[in-house]
């Protein structure tokens, strides 16, 4: 899996060298939430703040690459939730997570910042990536992370985005527990410890005009109101 994970984000990183003219870049703020023995179903649990950077290829109007880096903080407390199972075993953990990965978009409408026609669409994204972790201890580990957002161009090549994302890792250990957790809710979630994401991002691309290839015909045109 790493050496998997190791080739895609290589080939990314080629692509950020000789993609420049169809490149846009953006900042990310938000929050990050734990799912796991602590936490196993609330979705905005302990949110803490995140932040990140990424640089995004545009294959096709409908179609891109994002590399992305986020860091963000983690935390949880047993002496949150209302049941004897966790009041008695009372652990907690705190810290955070950073994450290099890349994910591939899709966008439902053809979309461009500096598309004429088309200036937003929802958007679903899905890729591989790994996670450094520091709270009950200092590792790393290969993270999948899937999102659902919406971008809107409000202003020439500047862009706004707004999403959410789950992010499943292969580790159990962010809390200090391993399926440490009542008999009754042992099923296939828990087996390893997740994470989600829920920012706002903005984008700028550096060059002012559309590449010069067909598939962006469809963005040129007249924009629909």
């Amino acid at each position: 899996m790493e050496k998997i994970l190791g080739i895609i984000l290589i080939i990314t990183t080629t692509q950020v060298i000789y993609g420049q003219r169809n490149a846009d870049y953006g900042v990310s703020g938000g929050i990050t939430s734990y799912i796991g023995d602590i936490n196993p179903s609330r979705l905005m649990y302990s949110v803490q703040p995140a932040a990140g950077f990424f640089y995004r290829y545009n294959l096709h109007p409908r179609q891109s690459f994002r590399m992305l880096l986020m860091t963000g903080g983690l935390s949880g407390n047993d002496l949150d939730f209302n049941n004897s199972f966790q009041q008695t075993r009372g652990n907690s953990f705190s810290g955070f997570i950073t994450e290099w990965s890349t994910q591939f978009e899709f966008n439902f409408f053809p979309y461009h910042t500096q598309g004429k026609r088309w200036k937003s669409s929802p958007y679903l994204a899905a890729g591989a990536g790994i996670v450094f972790i520091n709270t009950t201890g200092i590792t790393y580990t290969p993270v999948l992370p899937f999102t659902f957002g919406y971008k809107l161009n409000f202003y020439q090549n500047l862009g706004l985005e707004v999403e959410y994302g789950f992010r499943k890792t292969f580790y159990d250990n962010f809390d200090g527990l391993n399926d440490n957790i009542e008999p009754g809710d042992r099923i296939w979630y828990h087996n390893n410890d997740w994470y989600t994401f829920a920012g706002i991002s903005f984008t700028w691309k550096i060059y002012s005009k559309l590449a010069g290839c067909p598939v962006y015909d469809d963005v040129r045109k007249k924009r629909k109101h």
